[in-house]
């Protein structure tokens, strides 16, 4: 029982999870500082600090709803121009190296071996 139970810890998928999950949460205090203590503080700069948390509809309070959406809405801006548009550059400049060296077909691969050999036999071939 102890045996399949490790073995299921220590299942690839179960270990790339949770390392996910820890990399996730660590990267999220980095995400809301950049939102919190950059993004917001300019915005207030340019348009004054807004705060909806009053706001009501009758004995509906929308207010912080709008307020979520609004530190959402910093929040993916950051990620997407600050970390998900760098990256996908990167991953292209790295395919772009990667399809620099052409990946020979096994076809030429032989085409070359037969070269090879007959050219070390001097342009001979050899029975077999």
């Amino acid at each position: 029982m102890l045996k399949g139970f490790r073995d299921f810890l220590l299942r690839g998928n179960v270990l790339d999870l949770a390392v996910g999950v820890i990399i996730g949460a660590a990267f999220t205090a980095v995400t809301s500082s950049l939102a919190d203590d950059v993004l917001t503080p300019l915005i207030a700069a340019l348009f004054g600090t807004p705060d909806y948390s009053e706001l009501a509809i009758g004995p509906i309070r929308i207010g912080n709803l709008i307020n979520a959406l609004i530190a959402f809405l910093i929040t993916a801006f950051a990620l997407y121009f600050f970390v998900v548009l760098p990256v996908n550059e990167f991953k292209e400049r790295f395919a772009a190296t990667q399809e620099a060296a052409p990946q020979l077909s096994n076809e030429e691969k032989l085409l070359i071996e037969i070269r090879d050999a007959l050219r070390s036999n001097g342009g001979r071939v050899s029975g077999g």
